[in-house]
């Protein structure tokens, strides 16, 4: 089983949001917003951008995970 993006559900409460703050300012349903945080979808390119935009924050440290010197996409 997939792990959820850990980075993405801490950068959305630390900003005390909730799933639909980010799906509504970033275009998507509430429903797909939630299955990225589960890791059960991945996001095209743009969103992704969106994402990290909204956040002030990279792609790779939302949407890739470091293991060791490597960064891995999160796909499954």
């Amino acid at each position: 089983m997939r792990q959820p993006r850990k980075n993405l559900i801490q950068l959305r409460k630390a900003r005390g949001l909730k799933q639909k703050d980010v799906a509504r300012a970033v275009g998507i349903t509430t429903s797909y917003y939630g299955m990225l945080e589960l890791n059960a979808r991945n996001p095209s390119l743009e969103l992704a951008i969106k994402i990290s935009e909204f956040f002030g924050a990279k792609v790779e440290d939302i949407f890739f995970e470091e293991q060791g010197h490597v960064l891995l996409l999160v796909i499954a």
